[in-house]
């Protein structure tokens, strides 16, 4: 089956796609200004083998001595490169591709990244961009809020993370306001991000639960979902599915935190990020490419950033070369959120330096074949767009399903 509104490449090998399009537009990359949260640590690490009895042992003796628990509340870490270094590395790519680029930065509740890239730019503009946390019920979703007008950026980014961070101000009606507001300026672009992620780690059933009730009452405000160059194929198809049957675009978003640029973007023959906008707000189409890497092993290419995130690099500045200067904890003395450096000169326990290090080496390109046979079959990328088999549901089962029982 063919998408009617997107059309999808699936490359396997690199090539000049100069003749597809005038420009390559790479959304949702991570900086160091992205607060990337810790709470989900507690969760895995009950379930990794080995790491599981040292976790628990750390966990206990640290209840002893402190007489609490170890708080991940607020605990974050920060992806290792520069707005610059990320804005340079998604361009080069997509030049080496043939094509003029457009890079949007979209760091999590930030646009600090944006800013300080748009300080240095001569002759162009990168969009004001940012990942925003959207609180719903009881989790949340990533909306990417792409090219923010640059007079108004900092006051919108304002009212948008008070919604993300003051509780007495969450309501649908609120939402709405806020997302009514974005509709209303042009150029900006409104995507979910990994819609079927279970990031808030309520389930997956609970999940779609909550999805399904997110895009009833919200719905009408997101101009497209997002396939994510860091979800597996089987949950971007069923996105993409889900998209179709909705009549909602679909656009890419490579989801990087680490060394390695995006492995999806997306095509336009616009000029600038407001016409590319407008492809997908208002003619509902849009142009996409899952590059070479994305045919990788997902575990291979995670394993790969969790490398990277905990490399040390010497030519980094003071307070930044090492994996553990770039982890902030508030322990509980009142001196608030500090790197872990402050409290670990070596990297912390011996077991979790061993851990650290099997990351490194599982994340090794030479190791990507034993991920490969590995692989579930209904994750291997498909050769084309003809060969993907999509599935896609009548929009009346669609309507039916949302129109069932809220979660709220």
């Amino acid at each position: 089956m063919n998408l009617k509104t997107t059309r999808l490449h699936i490359l396997h090998e690199r090539k000049d796609m100069s003749k597809n399009a005038k420009k390559g537009v790479s959304l949702h990359c991570h900086t160091e200004h992205s607060k990337e949260m810790l709470d989900f640590i507690p969760h895995y690490a009950e379930k990794l083998p080995i790491i599981a009895q040292f976790w628990r042992k750390e966990r206990d003796n640290y209840v002893k001595r402190e007489g609490k628990g170890i708080d991940f509340s607020t605990a974050y870490w920060s992806p290792p490169l520069t707005a610059h270094d990320v804005y340079r590395i998604e361009k080069e790519q997509i030049h080496n591709c043939g094509l003029d680029s457009i890079v949007s930065l979209t760091d999590h509740d930030s646009i600090d990244a944006n800013l300080l890239v748009n300080e240095r730019l001569e002759g162009e503009n990168a969009p004001i961009s940012l990942e925003w946390t959207v609180p719903f019920v009881y989790g949340f979703f990533h909306v990417g809020v792409h090219n923010l007008p640059k007079d108004r950026a900092i006051d919108i980014t304002k009212d948008l993370l008070d919604f993300t961070f003051n509780k007495e101000v969450q309501s649908d009606e609120r939402l709405a306001e806020l997302f009514a507001m974005l509709n209303e300026l042009p150029g900006v672009l409104v995507i979910l991000n990994h819609p079927l992620w279970d990031i808030e780690l309520v389930g997956q059933e609970r999940h779609e639960l909550l999805l399904k009730d997110f895009i009833r009452v919200h719905g009408r405000w997101i101009h497209a979902f997002e396939i994510n160059g860091f979800r597996t194929w089987s949950e971007n198809k069923a996105v993409i599915e889900l998209a179709v049957s909705l009549g909602i675009p679909l656009a890419t978003g490579g989801d990087r935190h680490g060394c390695q640029p995006n492995t999806v973007i997306n095509l336009t023959n616009a000029q600038t990020f407001e016409e590319f906008a407008d492809e997908i707000r208002v003619e509902k189409r849009s142009e996409v490419v899952l590059m070479p890497e994305y045919e990788h092993p997902l575990h291979s290419r995670q394993l790969r950033s969790f490398s990277e995130i905990l490399k040390y690099y010497d030519e980094f500045p003071d307070g930044r070369k090492r994996w553990f200067d770039r982890v902030f904890f508030d322990i509980g003395d009142g001196e608030g959120l500090r790197p872990l450096s402050v409290h670990w000169k070596r990297g912390g326990p011996t077991w979790l330096r061993w851990a650290i290090w099997t990351l490194g080496v599982l994340g090794s390109p030479r190791l990507m074949p034993v991920f490969r046979i590995a692989r579930k079959k209904k994750d291997r990328v498909p050769k084309s767009e003809e060969m993907a088999r999509f599935d896609v549901p009548e929009r009346r089962e669609i309507a039916t399903e949302l129109s069932g029982e809220s979660t709220a």
